[in-house]
């Protein structure tokens, strides 16, 4: 089922799960991803398909040219794979921002009282960078405040699918000593990261306490796209060719 956080109305955002599309085969069925080698009609189907939750069209979506950065964009009218960024904010009405990911941390940000709302792409790259300040300076700059932005982390890789090599403990390590912290050490060479409770520890020292993490692991819940799963199953065989869902908020 796709996931509804607890800290923001039901009906203000939604992130999707794989269910309740029209793609076949790897990319069934809600698959979200352009860049896949999924046909581009059923892409742009499942994406109206979205945008259907909130009563409106593919022209109210936003959709960022996603990587691994720290920027966050303003948003006045709704654009599609056109500026390069990881995050992205509004207080407009009926633009729909969006993110797509599949195992990556989904965060949605909502001020009810200012109406201002933000989404960031929070891989660990862009976690580490800092997408997730970044995005929300941009809402404080349009007028929110950190005491009442409410952020929810969605579906994403948990810490016991999160293998990792020691490159990139040692690139944490870089930026700061305790997040050794967030890692658990799984044998000789691996260690295992906590992207989840890494992206609640960056908000509460942003200052923002209203935090809900949905708990719901990509790897092991087949509800959900998980480019790791598939990879393990040798199911990528070209660069971006792997599905992901969207995860949406609205004014």
């Amino acid at each position: 089922m796709s996931y509804f956080a607890p800290n923001i109305p039901l009906e203000k955002h939604c992130f999707f799960d794989r269910h309740g599309g029209v793609s076949k085969d790897i990319y069934d069925s809600l698959n979200m991803s352009i860049c896949s080698q999924d046909k581009r009609d059923n892409v742009l189907q499942n994406l109206n398909i979205a945008a259907h939750y909130y009563a409106k069209d593919l022209s109210n979506l936003n959709i960022i040219k996603q990587g691994t950065s720290n920027k966050a964009i303003y948003i006045t009218t709704p654009e599609r794979y056109k500026t390069f960024a990881d995050g992205a904010v509004t207080n407009q009405k009926n633009i729909i921002l969006a993110v797509r990911t599949a195992d990556c941390a989904p965060i949605l940000f909502y001020d009810k009282e200012h109406q201002v709302i933000g989404i960031a792409h929070a891989g660990w790259r862009g976690a580490l960078r800092g997408i997730i300040e970044n995005t929300l300076d941009l809402m404080l700059s349009h007028g929110a405040t950190k005491q009442d932005i409410a952020a929810a982390i969605g579906p994403c890789l948990q810490k016991q699918s999160f293998a990792c090599q020691a490159d990139m403990l040692q690139e944490f390590l870089t930026y700061d000593k305790e997040y050794e912290n967030f890692f658990t050490p799984a044998d000789k060479t691996h260690w295992l990261f906590d992207a989840q409770n890494f992206c609640i520890n960056r908000l509460k020292k942003y200052g923002i306490n209203n935090i809900s993490s949905s708990d719901i692991n990509t790897y092991t819940d087949e509800n959900y796209f998980s480019y790791r799963r598939n990879c393990h199953r040798n199911l990528v065989s070209a660069p971006f060719d792997y599905p992901t869902h969207l995860s949406t908020i609205m004014l």
